[in-house]
């Protein structure tokens, strides 16, 4: 083990140290933990969204592409984490500096934050749907009071077992819904056909690229492979986060966002309210045990990502606090944003902040491919690294210009930043200009 990964820190989650070996955790353990984000309505309403713009057909094939590419990028992304036991805070500050990193910080906390507020309301709606008396902000009030304290164990030591009993619960109700469906309504051969009557030929493209969105996935994939032992990094890299987990979360969830849009009768535009809907329908108190097990999965991640990278991010300009404190500060910005009426505003900047985040998984997968193998240790980081951030930036710069060109140009912004990213930071650690990792 390199230099990078000796710490004597053995604490909760650290957020300034690379995880020690002794504070690593058992293969089935890390599973449980992780396979927390393979369940939200997200991915579920992301399926029939694309389905209902592009056709049935092109949403799956889209699927299958992005499990596939997800899935090699975070074979590569995972056994680097392992080896070096280094969160996306720590790795940003050695491929863009101490001071450069930060804005990796920012955008990583802000973007959980942001799905813990969108699947946090989800809960609170389902409340309120079924207990009217319940009022919104107070059923917003109970999810934050719970979800906090939910992540307070760590990843070792609680969201492996709560998250292990609530994995049944997921696939079990997954299932319910889609055979109900199928009960109550008939099977829809037709759930394949779903979508516009003359479909985009291309649009199979426009679906693959549209899930290049959540590739904040594999700075997830980064923070909780971390905790890998050295022994299971193979296992790990192919299977835990590898396509297997991918399969599940994109391609299972959105042939059944697919199925239970197209066959069960809704009102209004499709949203993720309306697929939530959908399943109370069906399964009225059981429906609302379906959707609190899937989104506290997920929410232990959000949340537990949100906290580490914040405490990170602040402490880097000398504010100090617990994991504790810092976990109160996401519950409290969590609440306020589920009360605001700020979605719109929050899609936009989530957008924004997608391109910023393929460029980093560009840089980071050049840096851990073509970087050179020599000794570098935190403490002798600068406050900014050129190389890094000119690939970065450039490449950012880049993907934002083709997203304002306009339609015809925008669904290459995001592929476009990753190679180009790759391609500046592979020739810069070529070059010897590149920072040099030890691992």
């Amino acid at each position: 083990m390199a230099a990078l990964s000796q710490s004597s820190q053995t604490g909760q989650d650290p957020a300034q140290h690379p995880v020690p070996a002794q504070a690593r955790m058992g293969r089935l353990s890390l599973t449980m933990a992780w396979w927390a984000v393979c369940s939200a309505m997200f991915y579920i309403v992301v399926g029939a969204s694309l389905a209902l713009s592009f056709g049935a057909r092109n949403a799956l094939i889209g699927m299958v592409l992005s499990v596939i590419s997800y899935g090699l990028v975070n074979s590569v992304l995972s056994r680097f984490a392992i080896r070096s036991g280094l969160s996306v805070a720590l790795f940003s500050r050695l491929l863009f500096g101490r001071t450069g990193a930060c804005l990796a910080t920012l955008i990583f906390f802000s973007t959980a934050i942001y799905y813990a507020v969108f699947e946090g309301s989800v809960i609170a709606v389902a409340l309120h749907h079924l207990y009217p008396r319940l009022v919104y902000p107070l059923a917003a009030l109970a999810v934050v009071l719970y979800s906090v304290p939910m992540i307070l164990g760590s990843v070792q030591h609680w969201l492996d077992k709560l998250n292990g009993v609530l994995l049944p619960v997921y696939l079990g109700g997954l299932l319910v819904a889609v055979g109900l469906s199928v009960s109550r309504y008939g099977y829809q051969p037709q759930w394949l056909d779903f979508g516009p009557q003359t479909p985009d030929a291309f649009g199979w493209w426009h679906c693959f690229v549209a899930y290049m969105g959540v590739w904040v996935l594999m700075l997830f994939t980064f923070d909780y492979a971390r905790f890998g032992k050295a022994e299971d990094a193979e296992y790990h890299g192919r299977w835990n986060f590898g396509m297997p987990f991918y399969a599940v979360t994109f391609l299972l969830n959105g042939a059944a966002g697919i199925y239970l849009v197209s066959s069960i009768p809704h009102e209004g535009a499709l949203n993720e309210v309306s697929v939530v809907m959908a399943i109370l329908q069906l399964m009225g108190l059981w429906g609302l045990l379906f959707v609190w097990a899937t989104q506290t999965r997920i929410n232990t991640a959000n949340y537990y990502l949100a906290t580490l990278n914040m405490q990170a991010f602040f402490g880097r300009f000398g504010v100090r606090g617990s994991y504790l404190l810092w976990a109160l500060v996401v519950g409290v910005i969590v609440y306020g944003l589920m009360l605001a009426d700020v979605f719109a505003y929050l899609l936009k900047a989530l957008a924004y902040q997608g391109i910023f985040v393929v460029a980093w998984v560009g840089v980071a997968l050049a840096q851990i491919l073509y970087g050179r193998n020599d000794v570098t240790t935190l403490d002798e980081v600068t406050a900014f690294n050129p190389a890094g951030l000119s690939a970065w930036f450039g490449a950012t710069a880049l993907g934002l210009a083709l997203m304002f060109a306009g339609a015809g140009l925008s669904s290459f912004s995001a592929p476009s930043t990753v190679l180009v990213a790759f391609a500046l930071q592979a020739g810069l650690s070529r070059r010897g200009l590149a920072p040099r990792i030890a691992v």
